[in-house]
Protein backbone atom coordinates (compact mmCIF):
# COMPACT_ATOMS: atom_id res chain seq x y z
CA UNK A 1 0.00 0.00 0.00
CA UNK A 2 1.30 3.44 -0.85
CA UNK A 3 0.92 6.46 1.29
CA UNK A 4 -0.32 9.99 0.81
CA UNK A 5 1.99 12.91 1.35
CA UNK A 6 0.58 16.43 1.33
CA UNK A 7 2.21 18.83 -1.13
CA UNK A 8 1.52 22.35 -2.39
CA UNK A 9 -0.72 21.00 -5.17
CA UNK A 10 -2.84 19.04 -2.67
CA UNK A 11 -5.73 20.51 -0.75
CA UNK A 12 -7.08 19.48 2.66
CA UNK A 13 -10.23 17.84 1.27
CA UNK A 14 -8.17 15.78 -1.18
CA UNK A 15 -5.79 14.78 1.63
CA UNK A 16 -8.65 13.69 3.93
CA UNK A 17 -10.34 11.70 1.14
CA UNK A 18 -7.13 9.91 0.13
CA UNK A 19 -6.19 9.21 3.74
CA UNK A 20 -9.55 7.74 4.74
CA UNK A 21 -9.91 5.83 1.48
CA UNK A 22 -6.48 4.19 1.64
CA UNK A 23 -5.28 4.02 5.25
CA UNK A 24 -6.36 0.94 7.20
CA UNK A 25 -5.48 2.61 10.52
CA UNK A 26 -7.61 5.67 9.66
CA UNK A 27 -10.47 3.26 8.99
CA UNK A 28 -9.91 1.55 12.36
CA UNK A 29 -9.77 4.93 14.14
CA UNK A 30 -13.03 5.94 12.41
CA UNK A 31 -14.68 2.65 13.43
CA UNK A 32 -15.16 1.49 9.82
CA UNK A 33 -13.00 -1.59 10.49
CA UNK A 34 -13.40 -3.42 13.82
CA UNK A 35 -10.49 -3.96 16.17
CA UNK A 36 -9.94 -5.53 19.57
CA UNK A 37 -9.39 -2.27 21.47
CA UNK A 38 -7.65 -2.17 24.82
CA UNK A 39 -7.35 1.60 25.26
CA UNK A 40 -8.58 4.77 23.65
CA UNK A 41 -8.71 8.45 24.43
CA UNK A 42 -8.95 11.69 22.47
CA UNK A 43 -5.44 11.20 20.98
CA UNK A 44 -4.84 7.45 20.64
CA UNK A 45 -6.36 4.08 20.02
CA UNK A 46 -4.60 0.87 21.11
CA UNK A 47 -5.63 -2.56 19.86
CA UNK A 48 -4.32 -6.10 19.44
CA UNK A 49 -2.25 -6.78 16.32
CA UNK A 50 -4.06 -9.24 14.03
CA UNK A 51 -0.74 -10.94 13.21
CA UNK A 52 1.06 -10.93 16.57
CA UNK A 53 4.81 -11.43 16.70
CA UNK A 54 4.77 -11.98 20.48
CA UNK A 55 2.34 -13.28 23.13
CA UNK A 56 1.43 -9.63 23.78
CA UNK A 57 1.45 -7.50 20.62
CA UNK A 58 -0.48 -4.25 20.73
CA UNK A 59 -0.55 -1.43 18.19
CA UNK A 60 -0.73 2.13 19.48
CA UNK A 61 -2.12 4.43 16.77
CA UNK A 62 -2.62 8.21 16.92
CA UNK A 63 -6.06 9.36 15.82
CA UNK A 64 -4.38 12.03 13.71
CA UNK A 65 -2.95 10.67 10.48
CA UNK A 66 0.81 11.16 10.60
CA UNK A 67 2.42 9.05 7.88
CA UNK A 68 5.74 8.32 9.59
CA UNK A 69 7.73 9.26 12.67
CA UNK A 70 9.91 11.33 10.31
CA UNK A 71 6.80 13.39 9.46
CA UNK A 72 6.21 14.37 13.09
CA UNK A 73 7.26 17.77 14.36
CA UNK A 74 7.13 19.89 17.53
CA UNK A 75 3.30 19.83 17.44
CA UNK A 76 3.46 16.09 18.12
CA UNK A 77 5.81 16.22 21.11
CA UNK A 78 3.09 15.65 23.73
CA UNK A 79 1.49 12.86 21.68
CA UNK A 80 4.78 11.00 21.23
CA UNK A 81 5.58 11.40 24.93
CA UNK A 82 2.13 10.12 25.86
CA UNK A 83 2.64 7.03 23.69
CA UNK A 84 5.84 6.14 25.53
CA UNK A 85 4.42 6.90 28.96
CA UNK A 86 1.35 4.67 28.62
CA UNK A 87 3.33 1.77 27.11
CA UNK A 88 4.54 0.36 30.49
CA UNK A 89 1.02 0.54 31.95
CA UNK A 90 -0.52 -1.25 28.97
CA UNK A 91 2.29 -3.82 28.91
CA UNK A 92 1.69 -4.63 32.57
CA UNK A 93 -2.09 -4.91 32.05
CA UNK A 94 -1.61 -7.31 29.13
CA UNK A 95 1.05 -9.69 30.43
CA UNK A 96 4.25 -7.94 29.42
CA UNK A 97 5.07 -5.98 32.53
CA UNK A 98 8.59 -5.33 33.77
CA UNK A 99 9.50 -5.81 37.43
CA UNK A 100 12.75 -5.11 39.19
CA UNK A 101 12.46 -7.37 42.22
CA UNK A 102 14.80 -8.60 44.94
CA UNK A 103 16.00 -11.42 42.66
CA UNK A 104 16.65 -9.04 39.77
CA UNK A 105 14.61 -7.91 36.79
CA UNK A 106 11.86 -10.06 35.30
CA UNK A 107 9.43 -9.69 32.43
CA UNK A 108 9.68 -6.82 30.05
CA UNK A 109 8.44 -5.46 26.77
CA UNK A 110 9.64 -3.94 23.52
CA UNK A 111 8.52 -0.72 21.87
CA UNK A 112 9.09 -0.36 18.14
CA UNK A 113 8.29 2.29 15.55
CA UNK A 114 9.15 1.29 11.98
CA UNK A 115 9.83 4.26 9.71
CA UNK A 116 9.93 4.08 5.91
CA UNK A 117 10.62 1.14 3.63
CA UNK A 118 14.12 0.43 4.93
CA UNK A 119 12.77 0.64 8.49
CA UNK A 120 10.18 -2.03 7.74
CA UNK A 121 7.10 0.21 7.80
CA UNK A 122 4.14 -1.48 6.11
CA UNK A 123 1.28 0.85 7.03
CA UNK A 124 1.99 4.53 6.47
CA UNK A 125 0.21 5.82 9.54
CA UNK A 126 2.51 6.31 12.52
CA UNK A 127 2.09 3.47 15.01
CA UNK A 128 4.01 1.97 17.90
CA UNK A 129 4.29 -1.79 18.36
CA UNK A 130 4.19 -2.85 22.01
CA UNK A 131 5.36 -6.45 22.35
CA UNK A 132 6.12 -8.68 25.30
CA UNK A 133 5.51 -11.92 27.07
CA UNK A 134 7.63 -15.04 27.45
CA UNK A 135 10.31 -15.58 24.79
CA UNK A 136 10.91 -16.76 22.14
CA UNK A 137 8.91 -14.55 19.81
CA UNK A 138 9.59 -13.33 16.31
CA UNK A 139 9.41 -9.55 16.80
Amino acid sequence: MGYWRWNKQSNDAEYRRETLDNCIFCKIVAGAIPSKKVFEDEDLIVFHDINPAAPMHLLMVPREHIATLADSDNRHQALLGKMLLIAPKLAKEHGGGYQNGADGPTGGFKTLINTGPDGGQEVYHLHLHLMGGPRPWRG
